[in-house]
């Protein structure tokens, strides 16, 4: 007689479903960590900037207030710059009554646009004592915070 055939094992049924759900989950848990990453990310870079923002409106109101209208000109941004001339800025800020002084009430950072931007909200003190509140716009340009849009 012949010889006996070795014992083989039955062949095993494929698993599509499974394996689908599978590449399904390690899919989304790359999503999952890739999302995680972003936004631990932006919220390093947000908690970073509102110092920035403030030392940045800060020097730009003490300019305005100490009348060193040059320098806080320096200190907008390109938009700004393009909308006015020194000459205008220097005309419109000591215009009265002018700024004699100031004082940041609130700093607050956000990204707009995929670009971070800051609010600082001020009190400015103008003169004969007379005061009014003041949102300053503040954007990041050339690796420092510039004042953006109308201060006053």
């Amino acid at each position: 007689m012949g010889s006996e055939q070795p014992w083989t094992r039955p062949a095993r049924r494929g698993r599509p479903a499974r394996t689908g759900l599978l590449a399904a989950g390690a899919g989304l848990g790359l999503c999952l960590v890739g999302v995680a990453g972003l936004g631990a990310w932006n919220v390093q870079m947000l908690a970073g900037a509102g110092d920035q923002v403030r030392d940045g409106a800060d020097g730009f109101l003490r300019e305005v207030a100490a009348g060193d209208v040059e320098r806080a000109y320096e200190r907008l941004c390109a938009q700004s710059r393009s909308r006015w001339s020194a000459v205008g800025f220097a005309g419109w800020v000591r215009t009265p009554p002018v700024v004699t002084g100031y004082e940041i009430v609130d700093v607050s950072v956000r990204t707009k646009g995929g670009r971070p931007t800051g609010t600082v909200r001020a009190r400015l003190t103008r003169d004969g004592g007379a005061g009014e509140d003041r949102t300053v716009t503040m954007v990041k340009e050339d690796g420092r915070w510039r004042v953006c849009g109308d201060p006053f």
